[in-house]
């Protein structure tokens, strides 16, 4: 009980600080600056140190701690409503950056600098949150500390399936959130929270990240597969499964073209489909005469 105090304590204190960090970069820089770069990296800083804690109860507390699916599941679900009220608009996430362009909604500079925040912030987190366990707060913190250089894959199935496993993942999270993006927050959050969840307890053999950056940061150091095999899973699959919820929900990627692949557009104006009645008709006539 005292190791899951301690976590719960690491995941107040990481989002406690990131906040004070959002709100300080808020003040401080311009707009587009806090918009485009800061918030993405503190969003991928807080995601990365507090899916990299939840990782270690998940892998030690089941026989360290005697965590139940039941505790780690209903922690998943806490953290990412967390994230989602937190974030203050930020994805934290590359596929989502690429959605917006490909859904011209953000320039090019705009989205390379969201994937470099992204990518920077997830690595600090990592960073960080392993000067954390070194401390040893915990027993959890000890075992973790003494195996994070000999970690192990989060890949637990081949590299074609679980391509398929995390670009399922990823077309259904981008799928609800293109559905999702005009609700309410009080809606949306909770709906893609409970949906993160399911698909962590229904996607085991990778880990279901269906984020490259929160990937490269956990398990790309990790041995068992070469940095290849993981791009292909972690950065492949979930772009292509992007690019598959795009063109499910939209019928083209407006981006590159403009032409609806699956849907066809219904015209403003539409002609009547009653029948002339002989009036008509024969004023017609007279007319032409």
């Amino acid at each position: 009980m005292a190791s899951l105090n301690v976590s719960l304590c690491f995941f107040f204190a990481t989002c406690a600080i990131c906040e004070v960090t959002r709100r300080a970069s808020k003040a401080l820089l311009p707009a587009g600056t806090y918009a485009s770069f800061a918030r993405e990296a503190v969003g991928a800083a807080q995601l990365a140190a507090c899916c990299l804690e939840m990782r270690v109860l998940v892998e030690l507390g089941p026989w360290a701690g005697g965590f139940g699916p039941d505790l780690l599941l209903t922690l998943v679900f806490l953290l990412f409503l967390v994230h989602g009220i937190t974030f203050d608009g930020a994805s934290a996430n590359p596929t989502v950056a690429l959605q917006e362009f490909l859904m011209v909604e953000a320039s090019l500079p705009n989205t390379l600098l969201k994937l470099s925040a992204q990518v920077l912030g997830a690595q600090a987190a990592c960073a960080l949150t392993q000067r954390c366990w070194a401390w040893e707060l915990s027993d959890l913190h000890l075992l973790q500390s003494l195996m994070a250089a000999h970690c192990s894959s989060t890949l637990r199935t081949s590299v074609l399936q679980g391509m398929l496993v995390e670009g399922a993942c990823t077309f259904f999270f981008h799928l609800s959130l293109l559905h999702l993006q005009h609700s309410l927050l009080v809606y949306r959050v909770p709906a893609l929270a409970l949906l993160v969840t399911l698909m962590a307890y229904t996607g085991p053999y990778t880990s279901a990240f269906f984020n490259p950056a929160l990937a490269a940061s956990v398990t790309f150091h990790c041995t068992g597969n070469t940095l290849l095999e993981y791009a292909h899973v972690y950065c492949l699959g979930p772009v292509v499964g992007m690019i598959l919820a795009v063109l499910l929900h939209q019928g083209h990627l407006p981006r590159l073209f403009q032409r609806n692949l699956f849907y066809r557009q219904k015209s403003k104006y539409r002609t009547p489909r009653g029948k002339l009645s002989p009036g008509s008709v024969d004023t017609k006539m007279h007319k032409g005469e």
